[in-house]
């Protein structure tokens, strides 16, 4: 088999898998599409191990081995990313990448404005209380 055919699918299935990262909202099936980019690695990892050890006479097979390093991670990887998914979707209700970006942005309470904001109110409130 030519070298051709296995890193043109692994081309295709990298392409598939940065359309899916950039084009999609959903929070699983951007780490899906992520899998698939890995996926796509170690296709070609083992595609050119394989093609290299035809020519060299001592073969080591690094390729492969770097392939199940690169399962290991991204076992793991999937893994973390999955609980962390699963926590936001608990707490905030949805997992849609660009609802979690616009709530951030919106209760970011961290600022000096804010602190000033609150002693504001509160003083307001106690003026308040005492006029009444």
């Amino acid at each position: 088999m030519h070298l051709a055919y296995p890193a043109v699918l692994s081309a295709l299935l990298f392409c598939t898998g940065l359309y899916g990262v950039l084009a999609r909202r959903n929070a699983i099936l951007v780490l899906m599409s992520v899998e698939l980019m890995l996926n796509a690695v170690n296709l070609n990892l083992v595609a050119f191990d394989v093609w290299l050890s035809k020519t060299a006479e001592e073969t080591l097979h690094s390729g492969q081995a770097l392939t199940l390093f690169t399962i290991a991670i991204a076992a793991a990887e999937i893994g973390i990313g999955l609980a962390i998914v699963l926590a936001v979707h608990r707490n905030r209700g949805t997992a849609d990448i660009d609802r979690l970006r616009d709530t951030a942005e919106r209760h970011d309470s961290d600022g000096p404005d804010h602190d000033a904001l609150t002693a504001e109110q509160s003083d307001e409130a106690q003026k308040a209380e005492a006029t009444a």
